[in-house]
């Protein structure tokens, strides 16, 4: 196997997290919804906990990303 074939597999295997990513952050926000759909005036509260929960999902994201281009580019 050539090496940069092997480089491209091993990338698009780290990639494979961002389907876990974009599932997580559709059920923080569905999850988001529902709750201020149920209880309005628990909106301020409830927002900042949604916001955290997709900053540290989408942070998963990011260091797949860059494990993935450590991979192709080093």
């Amino acid at each position: 196997m050539d090496h940069e074939a092997a480089k491209a597999i091993g990338a698009g295997i780290a990639v494979i997290a961002l389907a876990g990513v974009g599932i997580g952050i559709g059920n923080i926000f569905s999850s988001l919804v529902t709750s201020v759909a149920r209880n309005p005036s628990a909106r301020d509260q409830v927002f900042g906990l949604g916001i955290l929960g997709f900053a540290l999902t989408e942070a998963v994201a990011l260091f797949a990303l860059l494990i993935a281009f450590l991979i192709l580019f080093t």
